[in-house]
């Protein structure tokens, strides 16, 4: 935590930890495959994240295969931890 004393605002900084950086490198990849085959990569992450069906993530770079092998309860978990800013 750093301090502004210009404006008198209280900046947080946040370090990623090595399984954060993980999951941005897998979701980054995944959302690279599903963009090259002309798919909404927001939507097809999402509808995987909820149903745990593979078949909304494409197998093109072994997308589909990277994001089976990762827990989706932590993916969610770090996912919400970050938007809330925790």
């Amino acid at each position: 935590m750093s301090q502004n004393d210009k404006k008198g605002t209280i900046v947080f900084t946040h370090k990623m930890t090595d399984e954060e950086l993980q999951l941005k490198k897998l979701l980054a990849h995944v959302y690279g495959a599903l963009d090259e085959k002309g798919l909404d990569p927001i939507q097809q992450i999402v509808g995987f994240l909820i149903s745990d069906d593979p078949t909304y993530i494409t197998s093109h770079k072994k997308a589909r295969n990277l994001m089976q092998k990762a827990d989706r309860y932590e993916i969610l978990s770090i996912l919400l931890k970050n938007y809330l800013g925790l």
